[in-house]
């Protein structure tokens, strides 16, 4: 760990100077209280970096959250093993690719019966927040038990031990965009109002107290709930694919699903925060995590050890590298099958963005995370289905 500044705490070995400044400028805020903290994993961000962990008080940066709201991993541990298996991975790649919508814009042809309560759910909940979701998505109930693109994933994985997990990473899809997006807007809107100068734009933020924090802060709890049950959803199709696959009813010996772009409010010393995690998830003593790798590298199940210093938080992956456009210059489709020898995939171009050597090596961000989280179970990928 490094003190940067008395406000500025970091555990990123690997970190240009680009994401360095970014983070200094997201600390100086001066709501921010005890001080800002800076995951293995972070990278540059919109206003403030991924991978940080951002405790606020009387105040909230919209896009210090992320638009991905309630973005996270779900994992399940099978009852089975490798050798329980059979040979032909891509039948079940494929089976998994027709259960569930992937890609940006790709939503389902309808509510699936899984699916009804969950909906009834989040459908009484707004009502309870006297909001509409269809203000902003009219179709947000078939986005529910869709994956997305970009870094979100389905994986079949084997721990040390050859036993079999299902893992999945996604978000609250184009519906939590466009909550955190117009919220991004009215921050931006607030404090030109109010003539409040900005290091960036970006930092703009709602006063607690003021009707705008209000709406933010229930519409964003709802499209966390909404993200946690997507992935619940997706799992849910997963394992009936996988189910068929084998031949046997799957059991499940565990369940993990945690938030890693969120904010919940919490007490440290004697005051109330509100602690945002972007790009980072709850490592407090005790409380099991995910922590995936990139495409092709290894994932871990985790527990925390609940460090002060890092706000009980620890990494939410491998942090980026090279961004989507470099990726796709510097490196070539030969590399990516290389990385990606032994495990069932789409081949395609479009994940080019995603190869490996994109991201941080996981191995040195996990090196970084050691007084963070212990390793619980290190996971290997057999079959990656991805959105384009």
């Amino acid at each position: 760990m490094e003190m940067i500044t008395k406000r500025l705490f970091n555990w990123a070995s690997i970190l240009d100077q680009k994401t360095l400044e970014q983070a200094e400028r997201t600390s100086q805020m001066p709501f921010i209280h005890p001080h800002l903290a800076l995951m293995p994993d972070a990278h540059f961000g919109m206003g403030a970096t991924v991978g940080s962990v951002i405790p606020t008080r009387g105040a909230i940066m919209p896009a210090a959250v992320g638009v991905d709201i309630g973005c996270g991993m779900i994992a399940v541990r099978t009852q089975l093993t490798l050798d329980d298996l059979p040979h032909d991975r891509a039948a079940l790649r494929e089976a998994i690719e027709r259960a569930i919508p992937l890609s940006a814009g790709r939503y389902n042809a309808r509510v699936f019966e899984t699916a009804a309560p969950k909906i009834d759910e989040l459908s009484s909940m707004a009502d309870a927040m006297g909001f509409d979701p269809a203000s902003y998505a009219a179709n947000w109930k078939l986005q529910l038990g869709t994956l997305g693109s970009g870094n979100h994933f389905i994986e079949v994985s084997l721990d040390e031990g050859d036993n079999v997990w299902l893992f999945l990473h996604s978000g609250s899809r184009g519906i939590g965009n466009k909550i955190a997006q117009s919220h991004i807007k009215v921050a931006q809107e607030y404090c030109a109002r109010n003539w409040i100068s900005l290091p960036d734009r970006d930092l703009a933020y709602l006063v607690e107290g003021t009707p705008e924090f209000e709406a933010y802060m229930l519409q964003l709890n709802w499209a966390q709930r909404f993200a946690f049950l997507n992935r619940e959803e997706m799992m849910d199709r997963v394992i009936r694919q996988f189910s068929e696959w084998v031949g046997v009813d799957m059991r499940e010996q565990e369940r993990i699903n945690c938030h890693h772009n969120y904010t919940v409010p919490e007490v440290w010393g004697d005051d109330q925060v509100w602690l945002s995690r972007k790009g980072a998830i709850d490592a407090s003593a005790g409380v099991p995590g995910l922590i995936p790798g990139s495409m092709g590298t290894a994932s871990y199940i985790v527990t925390g050890k609940g460090n002060r210093l890092a706000l009980n938080s620890s990494p939410h992956g491998a942090g980026r590298e090279y961004s989507r456009t470099a990726a796709r210059k510097t490196f070539t489709r030969e590399q990516l099958d290389v990385a990606m020898e032994g495990i069932e995939w789409r081949h395609t171009d479009a994940f080019l963005d995603e190869i490996p050597q994109a991201y941080k090596p996981i191995d040195v961000v996990m090196a970084d995370a050691a007084d963070l989280v212990e390793i619980r179970h290190t996971l290997r990928q057999i079959i990656n289905v991805k959105g384009d």
